[in-house]
């Protein structure tokens, strides 16, 4: 496992992340003081894929210099807001989501079939001999 470059891979994913959630939140707050801009980023977001933050905030820019200058304000203000929680969260969310799974995966190992009785159908059928109990000496 290299570390280094699952936390840099983690890093850009979040960074994208946040990326994403600046424009929606740009969206909303558009809405209200400009529809039609917001209608225009909302159009423009469909058509440029946010999964890549920083090949969406290039093409911004050169469609809209001050939307994405809003776009790295907003996102910027988001990482401030919620770095410093992160890293508990995450550790907790992935312990409690670990233990369910083991939970879960015990109990379907550890469940017992339960046994199965012949059902009276099974019984009766032709090719069945009858029980000791009701078998009669008939003379051939």
């Amino acid at each position: 496992m290299y570390p280094k470059k699952v936390a840099n891979d983690t890093a850009k994913v979040l960074q994208s992340y946040l990326t994403y959630q600046a424009v929606r939140t740009i969206i909303e707050q558009l809405s209200e003081t400009n529809p039609s801009l917001a209608l225009w980023l909302s159009e423009y977001s469909s058509r440029n894929r946010v999964q890549d933050g920083e090949a969406y905030l290039q093409g911004l820019m050169q469609e809209n210099k001050e939307l994405m200058l809003r776009v790295l304000t907003v996102r910027a203000h988001l990482a401030e807001s919620i770095l410093e929680l992160l890293p508990s969260m995450v550790m907790a969310q992935i312990e409690q989501s670990n233990t369910d799974h083991r939970r879960q995966l015990l109990e379907r190992l550890t469940r017992t079939a339960e046994p199965t009785s012949p059902s009276p159908s099974s019984t009766s059928g032709e090719d069945s001999a009858p029980p000791e109990s009701e078998r009669r000496d008939v003379p051939d």
